[in-house]
C-alpha cells in the first residue's frame, strides 16, 4: 500500500532513512580498524575477534528476507522503531562490554537490530514516494549504502587515533536517535493488505541458509575450508536453501515467490548487485592493509585514502535514474559494470609499492563512478519487479544480494591474495631459518613482526613482504575482473528487457534533495 506524502514530509522520510541505513553499514564496517585495540582490551584472541565482527554480519544477513516480509505485513514504520530500539541498546551494549561474551553478544543483537532497519528503510521509500521521484530517491539510498562503509571506516578511525575503540560506536548512536525521532514524526506505517497466513516455514527456512551459508564463507579463509566449521556451514546453507526453493514452489502464499526470478529485472538486479558488492568488500579489504602496511599509513589516512571513492559513487548514484530514463536501464547498467571493471583492471595494471598512492588513485575514482552507476538501476530493477505490498521482501532480496556478495567477495579475494603473497614472498625468504621463513610467510603482518626479530635481515623481509603483497593484490583484482566480466556479460545477454525506472520529472529534484 502506498502513502501519498507531500514533498516536503518525502524529504524528510528520505533524510530518516538514510540515516538510519548509513548506521547500520559504519557499524558493520567500522569495526574493523579496532580489532587491534579490541584484542588487547578485552584479552581476545584473533579467532575472538572474527567472531566479534562476523557475529554481526551471520545475523543480519540470516533475518533480513522474513524481517522484510514482516515489515510488509504487520507495518514497516512499526519494525523499524523496534529495530532501531534494539540497535541502539545492542549498541550501548557493546560500548560497556567488558568481557568476548558480552560483546559477542551485544553485536549479534546488534544484528538483529540491523535487519529490521536494513530492508525497511527501502521498502518505506518504495512505498511512500510516487513513480516519478522514486528513482531518484532510490539513488540517494542506493548511494548511502555503497559510501556507509567508507564514512563508518573514516569516522571510526578518527575516534581510535583521537580518543578510544569504545567511540567508534559514537556515530551508530546518534544517527538512530537521529533517525528514530525523524521516523517517529514523518515516517507512514505502510503495510500489505493480506489474510493469509505468514509462512513461517520458509522464514525459518530462510533464515537457516543464507545465516549458514555466510558463516561458512566467514570461516573457510580462517580456518580452511575444509574446517569442521566451515564445512558444516555450507552443508546447512546449501541443505536449507534446497529446502526452502522446494517449501515456496510448494506453498499457496510464499514468502519469497521464486517464479518472480525468472524476470529479467529481478534476477540481473540481484546478480550485479550480488557480484559488484562482493568484489567492492574484497578491495576493502585488499586496499586498508596496502595503505598501512605497504605504504605505512596511519589508520585514519588509510581510511582517508577511500573517500575518493565515495566521493564520486555517491552523486553517480543520485543521478544514474536520469541517465537510466534516457539510455536505458539495461544500457547504464552495463556501462557502470563496465567502467567498473575497468577501475578494476587499472588497480591491477597500476599498482606498486614505489608508486605509492597515486598508482591506485585512478583505479579507485574509476571503481566510484562504475558502482554509482550500476548501484541504483541494480536496485530499482529489484524492487520494480515486486508489487507494492511486498517492497520490504523486495528490499531484503536487494539487501541479502549485498550481504552475501560481501562475504563471497571476501573469501574470494582475500583467498587469492593470500595465496599470491605466499608464492611470492617464499622464494625471497629461501635462505632465512624456519622460524623466521614460516611467519613472515603467513601474511604482511607478520612479516613485520618476525622482521623486528630478524636484525639485519629485517629490511630485506619487510621489502619482500610488500612487493608480495602487491603481488597478491595484482591477482585479486584480476579475480575480480573476471567477476565484473561475468556480470557484465549476463546483463548483455539477460539484462532488464523493458525499462525499470520511471522517466523522472525535471522538477522533483529539489523535493528529494538531501539538506
Amino acid at each position: 500500500m502506498s502513502v501519498q506524502l507531500d514533498k516536503r514530509s518525502q524529504r524528510n522520510v528520505l533524510i530518516a532513512m538514510i540515516t538510519a541505513l548509513i548506521a547500520v553499514v559504519a557499524a558493520m564496517s567500522g569495526l574493523n580498524v579496532a580489532q587491534q585495540q579490541i584484542a588487547i582490551e578485552l584479552g581476545a584472541s584473533q579467532g575472538d575477534v572474527l567472531w566479534i565482527i562476523n557475529a554481526y554480519t551471520v545475523a543480519l544477513a540470516a533475518l533480513l528476507l522474513p524481517v522484510g516480509a514482516i515489515g510488509d505485513r504487520w507495518g514497516r514504520k512499526t519494525v523499524l522503531l523496534a529495530g532501531l530500539a534494539v540497535f541502539g541498546i545492542a549498541t550501548l551494549g557493546a560500548v560497556l562490554a567488558s568481557t568476548v561474551a558480552m560483546m559477542i553478544a551485544a553485536r549479534i543483537l546488534a544484528g538483529v537490530g540491523a535487519a529490521m532497519i536494513m530492508p525497511v528503510t527501502l521498502s518505506i521509500i518504495t512505498s511512500s514516494f510516487p513513480p516519478e521521484d522514486r528513482a531518484k530517491a532510490i539513488g540517494v539510498w542506493a548511494g548511502c549504502a555503497g559510501a556507509g562503509g567508507i564514512i563508518g571506516l573514516f569516522v571510526s578511525a578518527f575516534m581510535i587515533d583521537v580518543l578510544t575503540w569504545r567511540w567508534v560506536f559514537a556515530l551508530p548512536l546518534v544517527l538512530v536517535a537521529v533517525s528514530a525521532l525523524m521516523t517517529a514524526r514523518f515516517a507512514p506505517n505502510s503495510r500489505e493488505a493480506s489474510v493469509h497466513p505468514f509462512d513461517t516455514v520458509g522464514s525459518v527456512l530462510s533464515a537457516l541458509a543464507i545465516g549458514s551459508l555466510v558463516l561458512g564463507i566467514h570461516e573457510g579463509p580462517d580456518k580452511g575450508w575444509t574446517a569442521p566449521l566451515t564445512l558444516f556451514g555450507l552443508a546447512l546453507g546449501v541443505v536449507a536453501l534446497l529446502a526452502f526453493v522446494a517449501w515456496e514452489r510448494r506453498h499457496a502464499e510464499p514468502l519469497l515467490d521464486i517464479s518472480a526470478f525468472s524476470d529479467r529485472g529481478l534476477a540481473s538486479g540481484t546478480l550485479t548487485l550480488l557480484i559488484v558488492f562482493g568484489v567492492m568488500f574484497g578491495i576493502f579489504l585488499v586496499l586498508y592493509p596496502f595503505f598501512q602496511a605497504v605504504l605505512g599509513w596511519s589508520a585514519l589516512k588509510a581510511a582517508a585514502g577511500m573517500l575518493p571513492m565515495a566521493v564520486l559513487m555517491m552523486p553517480m548514484s543520485t543521478i544514474a535514474p536520469r541517465i537510466a530514463s534516457r539510455f536505458g536501464v539495461r544500457n547504464t547498467m552495463v556501462t557502470g559494470v563496465a567502467i567498473f571493471g575497468v577501475g578494476l583492471a587499472a588497480l591491477a595494471t597500476m599498482v606498486s609499492v614505489e608508486g605509492g598512492y597515486l598508482s591506485v588513485l585512478p583505479g579507485l575514482m574509476t571503481l566510484g563512478l562504475g558502482m554509482g552507476l550500476t548501484m541504483t538501476p541494480a536496485t530499482a530493477a529489484i524492487t520494480d519487479t515486486l508489487p507494492a505490498e511486498k517492497q520490504g521482501v523486495a528490499s531484503a532480496i536487494n539487501d541479502t544480494s549485498r550481504e552475501l556478495g560481501g562475504a563471497l567477495g571476501v573469501a574470494l579475494l582475500g583467498s587469492m591474495l593470500s595465496s599470491g603473497y605466499r608464492s611470492a614472498i617464499e622464494p625471497a625468504l629461501a635462505g632465512l631459518p624456519p622460524e623466521l621463513a614460516k611467519p613472515a610467510a603467513d601474511g604482511i603482518g607478520s612479516a613485520y613482526a618476525v622482521a623486528f626479530q630478524a636484525g639485519g635481515q629485517g629490511p630485506m623481509i619487510i621489502d619482500a613482504a610488500k612487493h608480495a603483497f602487491v603481488h597478491g593484490w595484482v591477482q585479486s583484482m584480476w579475480l575480480g575482473v573476471g567477476l565484473a566480466g561475468v556480470a557484465l556479460v549476463y546483463l548483455l545477454l539477460r539484462g532488464p528487457a523493458r525499462p525499470t525506472v520511471e522517466p523522472i520529472d525535471e522538477h522533483v529534484d529539489d523535493a528529494i534533495a538531501v539538506g
